[in-house]
């Protein structure tokens, strides 16, 4: 039978629902909240001052768009939208026009590292206080439910990693839950099609949207909701929430792709364009089953038959489960149809360890307490969390030890090692063609052009349309960067290291590996003769070599770079 929108009568919410939780029972409450929080973040801590270098990039944009610069990535840079999350970038704009963030250190720490992972963890502390929200409508025992979902994302090194890498993914999967919740209260409460719940719906789905690209799935997620539910009856009321909601979505989204069109003259941020998105395909739709392997098989089965034994049962809060599935299934939906990210610990799947713990210990609140055989369902659960358990210390291991490309690294091998070359050579207004810059665009008093594509237009357009050859001739015609660095994997994907029009270019520093030339290289007309190349060589082969040596092993990634990242540094090794 159809589950109703309409409000469920007072009796039926006495006997079946549990009312707010009592007062003596808030201490518990935020007992719980924080305890979970203090775990995910004692496993956060595992990976020290780690960024990755992706951050820094909206990190720059935070520091020139609160000194007044814009939106550019460097002093004196072309305005392009470089950045892809817009809500976060103004809260770290505003953090350092508040003398937070990256002005010198608090309490002997930089408040570039201080600052974004002390919102990460707000934010983690707002995520587990609506999941408390969420159950203590089912169970006075809502503190346990909160322990477990923190518990359970504890564990979870790719939900905490990211969290935790300077990136948005903590204020975006906290968006998304609320968004969860609300339509979970309204279902129950029987508000779904109210005015209120329709508006706020939208405007958490806009601010989605506004955090990440694929957030503007979520514009879906208030509709889809109505339409588990929807009654006959009920569909003029519905196509009118359904309208308010959609137009509460694409008022504040549209606003700001207008103003994205008006000063940059494009309809999508300048990474989307550069990373090519397409339409998926239908194979794309295998991507999630990455996440089973992640997570064990076993362990996600499990989870799939709790999560089913739920739904087959009658409870009154089985339409607030069925909205809780929607934003889920809509985060599965997103992770499939992204193009596949070169980071490693799956950086997009952060909602689904959010909302898929909520949904599974909810469920698991209801098979286990009415549950006639709870002993070999216990078992069982158990039998399939240890080996899973032991996955994901392997994979919290792993990357402990070799994490992505840190912002030190960035800010160090491609900002402070330049801007020495800079000074070897004499040059004041040098650039230099690299693909990593985040780190750089903190510390380097070079002019910056990105292989990369992500703040360059010019080579966005290139990338995506997939034209190398424009690309190179772009480069070497009309650009003519003083410095160029290549990686092996950057030569052979845009051919720039192996171009005969490198002849134009000396060597400074060479990577002795397989593939395309890979090192840095001076343009020869800017040299002053022998003994300036020769001075070049001397620096990088003491300084390159030992940075590139320490970042290979031990705590180096992990470190922090300096008590202040600021353009001009040229002194390596900061920590």
């Amino acid at each position: 039978m159809t589950a109703t929108v309409s409000a469920p009568t007072v009796e039926t919410r006495e006997q079946q629902l549990v009312s707010p939780v009592r007062r003596g029972h808030r201490s518990w409450s935020w007992l719980s909240v924080l305890g979970g929080t203090a775990a995910i973040g004692a496993h956060g801590a595992l990976y020290g001052s780690w960024f990755v270098d992706d951050a820094a990039i909206t990190f720059a944009y935070s520091r020139s768009i609160a000194e007044g610069l814009g939106p550019v990535v460097q002093p004196g840079a072309q305005p392009v939208e470089g950045f892809s999350n817009p809500t976060w970038t103004v809260l770290l704009s505003c953090g350092r026009l508040l003398g937070l963030f990256d002005r010198g250190e608090l309490f002997g720490v930089p408040d570039y590292v201080l600052f974004p992972k002390g919102l990460a963890l707000l934010c983690i502390v707002g995520m587990l206080a609506v999941c408390h929200g969420v159950a203590h409508r089912v169970t006075q025992h809502a503190w346990l439910v909160t322990l477990a979902v923190g518990g359970m994302l504890a564990v979870i090194p790719s939900f905490v990693i990211w969290c935790f890498s300077g990136l948005e993914n903590s204020l975006y999967t906290l968006i998304i839950v609320g968004l969860a919740a609300l339509l979970w209260h309204a279902s129950l409460d029987g508000r779904l099609l109210s005015t209120k719940v329709a508006v706020v719906a939208g405007l958490l789905a806009a601010a989605a949207a506004l955090t990440r690209p694929e957030g503007l799935i979520y514009g879906g997620a208030y509709p889809l909701a109505m339409l588990v539910q929807l009654r006959r009856s009920e569909l003029a009321a519905a196509v009118r929430g359904t309208a308010l909601s959609v137009a509460a979505f694409a008022l504040p989204v549209g606003a700001y792709v207008s103003w994205r069109y008006l000063e940059f003259g494009r309809l999508l941020s300048n990474p989307s364009v550069a990373k090519a998105q397409d339409v998926p395909e239908l194979s794309d739709l295998l991507r999630p089953t990455e996440l089973i392997g992640y997570a064990g098989p076993l362990v996600v089965l499990a989870a799939a038959m709790i999560v089913g034994m739920a739904l087959g049962r009658s409870m009154a809060w089985k339409p607030g489960l069925a909205c809780l599935l929607v934003p889920l299934l809509l985060a599965v939906v997103a992770y499939a149809v992204l193009q596949p990210d070169w980071m490693a610990q799956y950086r997009f799947a952060t909602p689904i360890w959010a909302l898929g713990s909520l949904v599974v210990v909810l469920s698991a609140v209801e098979v286990f307490s009415q549950g006639r055989h709870r002993t070999v369902l216990a078992l069982g659960l158990l039998a399939a969390i240890v080996p899973s358990a032991h996955a994901f210390r392997a994979h919290a291991r792993e990357f402990r030890a070799v994490p992505n490309i840190s912002m030190c690294y960035v800010a160090d091998r491609l900002g402070r090692v330049p801007n020495a070359y800079a000074d070897i050579l004499g040059a004041s207004d040098a650039s230099i063609l690299i693909p990593d810059l985040g780190g750089s665009a903190m510390t380097s008093k070079l002019r910056l052009i990105d292989m990369g594509g992500l703040v360059e237009p010019k080579i966005a357009d290139f990338m995506n349309s997939g034209d190398m050859a424009g690309m190179r001739d772009w480069v070497f015609a009309e650009v003519k960067p003083t410095f160029i660095h290549s990686r092996s994997i950057w030569g052979g994907y845009n051919g720039i290291s192996s171009d005969p029009r490198m002849r134009d270019y000396v060597q400074i520093y060479r990577y002795e590996l397989p593939g395309p030339p890979a090192g840095d290289w001076v343009r020869r007309d800017a040299l002053h003769g022998e003994g300036t190349l020769r001075e070049l060589r001397e620096y990088a082969e003491s300084v390159v070599a030992e940075v590139d040596r320490k970042d290979a092993a031990g705590d180096w990634p992990r470190r922090h770079c300096g008590p202040t990242l600021r353009p001009g540094q040229s002194e390596v090794g900061q920590a």
